[in-house]
Formats: structure tokens, C-alpha cells, sequence
């Protein structure tokens, strides 16, 4: 009797993926936190807790550009051009997230 292993191999490495939407989410939820910070009087027509939707929200664009950075690892490591190409499409990824995610989470508060 002879045993296969038919195992499938994954295209990323899952505590990886998770260690980049980590970082994406918190580099994410610091420009926000600092983007906030600036206002000393909401609006009087705000909710009590207007700040927490951008924080989540654009939070969650950051993990989800964190987890494609990773994703992004076999084309971002070949060693000619396509690699610095995957490298920039990673960035424009993540920086159009964060725009999106802060229009997302301000509609109707700062982005009024």
C-alpha cells in the first residue's frame, strides 16, 4: 500500500499575510489617528463617537492593501523589472485604499 501526499501548496504563507494586514492596518489607523487629532470641535450634528467609523474603515482598506502586498510576494521578488514593477503596484494599491477607505470613513463628517 503506498501513501500519497496530495497536498496542494498555498500561494502565500498565512502568518505572513496576516503580519502584513497588521502593519497596513496600523500604519493605516496612525494616519488617520493623526489626521483627526486635528479637529479640536466637531460639528454639533455629529455623533457622539463620529471619529470611530474612519478609524475602522480606513483600518480595514489598510489590512486589506497589507494582505495584497503579500499576496504580491512571488512577483515582488524577481530579480528584474517586473519585481520593482510589483513592488510599485503594491504601493499604488495600498495608497488608493487609503484614499477610498478615508472618503469611505469621513463621508458625512469632515468630507461633508
Amino acid at each position: 500500500m503506498t501513501t500519497s501526499n496530495t497536498s496542494s501548496p498555498f500561494l502565500f504563507h498565512t502568518p505572513s499575510l496576516l503580519k502584513h494586514a497588521l502593519n497596513g492596518a496600523l500604519i493605516a489607523f496612525a494616519l488617520m489617528a493623526f489626521f483627526i487629532s486635528g479637529v479640536d470641535e466637531p460639528h454639533p450634528d455629529w455623533p457622539t463617537y463620529w471619529m470611530l467609523r474612519p478609524l475602522l474603515v480606513v483600518s480595514v482598506a489598510g489590512a486589506i492593501g497589507g494582505a495584497f502586498f503579500s499576496i504580491m510576494k512571488p512577483l515582488r521578488q524577481k530579480p528584474d523589472w517586473s519585481g520593482f514593477a510589483a513592488y510599485f503596484v503594491c504601493f499604488l494599491v495600498y495608497v488608493i485604499g487609503l484614499w477610498m477607505g478615508s472618503v469611505v470613513g469621513l463621508d458625512g463628517t469632515l468630507w461633508d
